[in-house]
């Protein structure tokens, strides 16, 4: 009974990562717009860093042919680009407000939940194997999620949310963990394939929002100064995502 409790410890402890954004949230809009766009960079390059340097190397590694692997990355970059079609916002020309959000937004809800969910998974497969590689793993998700949190409630300010909704569904999005650990409880190793077979979909979604909406969002601005920024906010993220390879595995 105490490895579900800390199961369950662990699963509410990540998902309260997502209330990172918290920091900002005294921050007067005008003054936050200044550093959405670092944000921005910063969760491109975390979600392109956990894609290629975390979930696709984890992938090669549980799955025997690497075909299924790639074959996942196309699944999750065509079923993003068919959700982004299905909600008709991709391609419009109304301007981003609180009476329309950008399609960014709601894609990065989605990515993020789909990674919640196999965290939880994973997490909670962690401790029922033994429990230290489960604070281990929970350690290594919460290092990894710190920064992505942040840059994800940059996204969705962004997108138009407002700081309260970009705090409340950027949290509802993480208690998918709990959903991904309670899974894993109540179905055992009878499902613990299924997450391996999740990651390069993940992946493939994750590479997809960056490539297709953050980055466009980025090359809109051309000045020099601004453009060092959003490299430097990528390249962090992306250099956040190396340390903890190297830290934890």
């Amino acid at each position: 009974m105490m490895v579900y409790v800390y199961i369950f410890l662990a699963s509410i402890v990540t998902s309260l990562i997502s209330l990172m954004g918290i920091l900002f949230f005294k921050v007067p809009i005008n003054k936050l717009e200044k550093v959405i766009m670092f944000l921005v960079s910063l969760s491109a390059g975390t979600l392109l860093g956990d894609s290629f340097l975390h979930l696709l190397p984890e992938s090669v590694e549980s799955l025997e042919n690497n075909t299924i692997v790639w074959a996942g990355v196309l699944i999750g970059i065509i079923l993003f680009f068919i959700l982004e079609k299905i909600i008709c916002w991709r391609h419009c020309h109304i301007p981003t407000s609180n009476n329309h959000i950008h399609p960014v937004g709601t894609m990065n809800l989605v990515g993020d939940a789909l990674h919640n969910f196999i965290d939880g998974m994973i997490i909670a497969g962690s401790f029922i194997v033994d429990f230290n590689l489960g604070i281990i793993t929970t350690i290594a998700v919460i290092s990894h999620e710190i920064p992505q949190e942040i840059g994800d409630f940059g996204v969705l300010i962004h997108a138009g949310f407002s700081t309260k909704k970009a705090l409340l569904f950027n949290f509802f999005s993480a208690l998918a963990s709990i959903l991904g650990a309670i899974i894993i409880i109540f179905l055992g190793q009878k499902i613990i394939g299924l997450s391996d077979l999740i990651l390069p979909i993940t992946a493939g979604g994750f590479i997809y929002i960056s490539a297709s909406d953050l980055i466009p969002e980025l090359k809109k601005d051309v000045s020099i100064n601004k453009t060092i920024k959003q490299l430097l906010g990528i390249f962090l993220g992306l250099g956040i995502m190396i340390l903890v390879k190297f830290i934890f595995e």
